[in-house]
Formats: C-alpha cells, sequence, structure tokens
C-alpha cells in the first residue's frame, strides 16, 4: 500500500533520530557506496535521462520549455563521474556533528558545551537538475540530516532512477532517512507538517520561492533569485576584464550565480564595450543597454524591467556608471542579494564596494560563476541562501547543522547559587571536547 506523505514524514522523522547517532565512519562508508552505485547504475540512470530530455525537447519546440532548461536537465557519461566525484568530496569533509563550537565552566565539576548537531527533517524542493537530488541527498547523509526531496517533473524519471540507486546503496542506514515526493498535492501536504518538519529550501524561480514561503509556517532557507552583477571600474585591467565577464556570463549562463548585468564606468567604457560586445555577440549574447551604452555600442534599449531580470540564458543588460558608488547603488537596489562582482586594481576602490554591496558574497577580480559550495571547499551545496539568519551564499554542511547546549555536572542544585549564601559562577571559557560522562571518570 502506498504511503501518506504524513506517514512518508513521520518515517524521516524517525530516521532522522537514528541518524543523528550514526557515527562518521557509516556515514562517509555509505556515501562511498552511493558514489559506487552511480558508476555502476549508469547505464539505467542515462536511460531514464534520455527518456526526461526527449519529453523536454518536445516541450522545447512547442515553445513551453527553453533551452535552458533542456540543457541542465541532460546527463551524460561526464556528469555523471562528476556527480559521483562531488559524493565522494563531500564524504571527504570533516564531520560536521558532535564538534564543540564552545565550552565554559560554570562552576567546578559543572561544565557546559555547546555542540554541533543535525537540524533533523530538511525538506528540498528544487529545479530540473537531476544532480540537485544527489548533491542534496548526500549532503543531508554526511550532515545526519533526514531529507524529503522534490525534484522539477521535467527531470521525473531520471530523479527516480537515481533515488533508488541512493536508497539500494545505503540499505544498512535507517530506513526513510531520504523520502523522494513527486506530487504537487505532496508538497502542500508537507508544508502544512512544521510540527515534523524542521527546515524547508526551496530552489526555483523567484515565484515558486515567494510560494512556498508565503504557504509554510516551517522556517524557509533559499533565495529567490539570481540577478548577479559585474563592474568594470576605471582602474580595472580591460584584459582581465572582458576575460571575467565573458565567464560570468558565458561560462553557464543558465544558472543563478551568472551574471546578468554589465556596469561599466564611464572612464573606460569607450575602450571596453565595443570589443566586449563582439565578443559577446560571437557567443550568442542577446544584448539590451542604457543610453549611455547605446552611445558606444549598437544594442537594444534596456527596459526598467531589465534592471531586475534574472535571464538565465544568453542575454546580457548593460549600464554605464559614473562611479563605484553609482554601481554599488545600482546593485544594491535591483540585486538579489546574491553574488556581485568587481573588477578593478585599485584596493580602495574594491573594499568600497566589497563593504558597500549587501549580498552573501562579493568578489574582487573574479567571476560570479565561483559562487558555489563545491567551488568553495564545501563539498557541494543543497542551495544558495540569501538570508542574513543561520546560513549565507553556498549552504554546505555547516549550514544544515544546527547546536545543542549539553550540561556535564556532578549532582550541583540551582538552590547552591541562589538566595543570600548562593556560590559565584565562575564563568570561565576554556578548550575541551565534550565527551559525556568524563566528570564521573575523574
Amino acid at each position: 500500500m502506498t504511503e501518506t506523505t504524513e506517514q512518508q514524514v513521520t518515517a524521516a522523522q524517525s530516521a532522522a533520530l537514528r541518524l543523528a547517532n550514526v557515527d562518521a565512519t557509516e556515514r562517509d562508508a555509505a556515501l562511498s557506496a552511493i558514489a559506487d552505485a552511480i558508476r555502476d547504475n549508469s547505464d539505467a540512470i542515462l536511460a531514464a535521462n534520455e527518456e526526461d530530455v526527449e519529453a523536454a525537447e518536445e516541450m522545447l519546440a512547442k515553445g513551453e520549455y527553453t533551452q535552458a532548461l533542456v540543457d541542465r536537465l541532460k546527463l551524460d557519461e561526464g556528469k555523471l563521474e562528476s556527480i559521483a566525484e562531488m559524493v565522494e568530496s563531500v564524504a571527504e569533509q570533516d564531520d560536521p556533528l558532535g564538534e564543540t563550537l564552545a565550552a565554559r565552566e560554570l562552576d567546578e565539576d559543572l561544565e557546559l558545551y555547546k555542540v554541533a548537531v543535525p537540524i533533523g527533517v530538511v525538506g528540498t524542493i528544487f529545479e530540473s537538475r537531476p544532480d540537485a537530488l544527489v548533491q542534496i541527498a548526500a549532503l543531508a547523509l554526511k550532515s545526519g540530516n533526514a531529507v524529503i526531496l522534490k525534484g522539477g517533473s521535467e527531470a521525473s524519471e531520471s530523479n527516480r532512477v537515481l533515488y533508488e540507486t541512493i536508497v539500494e546503496a545505503t540499505g544498512d542506514l535507517p530506513v526513510g532517512w531520504a523520502t523522494l515526493i513527486e506530487a504537487h498535492e505532496e508538497v502542500d501536504a508537507l508544508l502544512e507538517m512544521d510540527d515534523k518538519v524542521d527546515l524547508v529550501m526551496p530552489r526555483g524561480s523567484s515565484e515558486f520561492v515567494s510560494y512556498i514561503q508565503d504557504n509554510t509556517q516551517i522556517p524557509v532557507l533559499g533565495h529567490t533569485e539570481g540577478v548577479c552583477h559585474v563592474y568594470v571600474d576605471e582602474a580595472a585591467d580591460l584584459g582581465m576584464a572582458a576575460d571575467v565577464a565573458f565567464d560570468a556570463k558565458v561560462q553557464y549562463p543558465a544558472v543563478c550565480n551568472a551574471v546578468e548585468t554589465l556596469l561599466v564606468n564611464d572612464a573606460v567604457a569607450d575602450d571596453f564595450l565595443p570589443e566586449m560586445v563582439e565578443r559577446y555577440r560571437e557567443a550568442g549574447v542577446t544584448l539590451r543597454g542604457d543610453a549611455a551604452t547605446r552611445d558606444v555600442v549598437d544594442v537594444d534599449p534596456a527596459t526598467d524591467d531589465d534592471w531586475e531580470t534574472e535571464y538565465g540564458d544568453l542575454e546580457l543588460s548593460i549600464k554605464v556608471v559614473d562611479d563605484v558608488y553609482e554601481a554599488i547603488d545600482h546593485a544594491n537596489t535591483f540585486g538579489s542579494k546574491h553574488t556581485e562582482s568587481i573588477l578593478t586594481e585599485d584596493a580602495d576602490t574594491a573594499e568600497t564596494f566589497m563593504t558597500g554591496i549587501d549580498a552573501a558574497s562579493v568578489f574582487h577580480n573574479a567571476s560570479t560563476r565561483f559562487a558555489d559550495g563545491y567551488r568553495y571547499g564545501l563539498g557541494a551545496e543543497v542551495g544558495i541562501s540569501t538570508g542574513k539568519i543561520h546560513a549565507r551564499g553556498p549552504v554546505g554542511l555547516e549550514g544544515l547543522t544546527t547546536y545543542k547546549y549539553y550540561l556535564e555536572g556532578d549532582g550541583q542544585l540551582v538552590a547552591t547559587y541562589a538566595g543570600d549564601d548562593a556560590l559565584p559562577f565562575t564563568h570561565r571559557e576554556f578548550d575541551g571536547e565534550w565527551r559525556p560522562g568524563h566528570l564521573s571518570d575523574e
């Protein structure tokens, strides 16, 4: 009999409590087993993915899907090997659980420890990228969290086979640690379970993420858009700037860390824009610009809507600005607090930009495409957070943990520390790792 969403989530809640006590060696072994299983099951995974891609291409021909969506969906042997290596890189990360974040003596033989623990049950709703399912599952397992997985319907066949591969490879783990849901009504049911689900992480369009935020009392961690900027300063190395601005748009335009608006200082616009525009055009980029840009190069006019649009494709808007302050103001006004970059050889200007920008990631002389959990050395990412509470930027293992306070005592009573003859607390910080019962061993 098919389980209801409530039964699945209840099983995940139970699995989360048991998974929190699975030691790091066993969790890492399970991750290695997942990587091996993906390689061993590549034929079935690619066959399922081919079904998804064929269906998506039919929708593309009807004008209902974009080429960018189809590109995100496609898997091949090389991508599968990269996915397997990503899982192995997660296994190689330090164990995020059990770390003592702070230790404080309250009094002799009364010690308080702040210790990293899993969040619990994490619901994830993500876009039509099959690799996202594996990334999220791997990070959840490494951090000891049970995970509810809901991928885009465009990738349903791929997601189903990948999920089955993962579950089969981790048969020794608590049943229910990973759960796949597929229907929209299951998502709606999930969003009502604030008593069982500890965190929801949506990845997708701004409208979709806003819908999630508006329809649940569960804490939501994520971002609504990836409107990123590259600013070419008057003190930029223009050769470097051209390479970085090109990479930020063209290397993979369908992702949230690709640049959508190029800001160029008026002092270098005449020297920089003609060759830059020609290079973009050769790569098939559709360009729009403000009036000052169109005084220098022949591009279509940019509208007010362009400045706040995440194209997710080979499209780019260009604006000429007077100085770094106008660049900061534009990025803070129209950006999505995701990733911004300045290209300059002037350290003071770089500092002004980087401290003045309100974004999760701010770069100097580097492509916005570096905003990624794998590239940050996090192993992978479960998503990007543009909020300022709990986690910000690419969310890896640390972002999937919280903490508990453990107090180790020897029969102390609060009454001893209250009243006219109250003993004082020492409140002394010390270096130490929490170990249950160590006081009784001494």
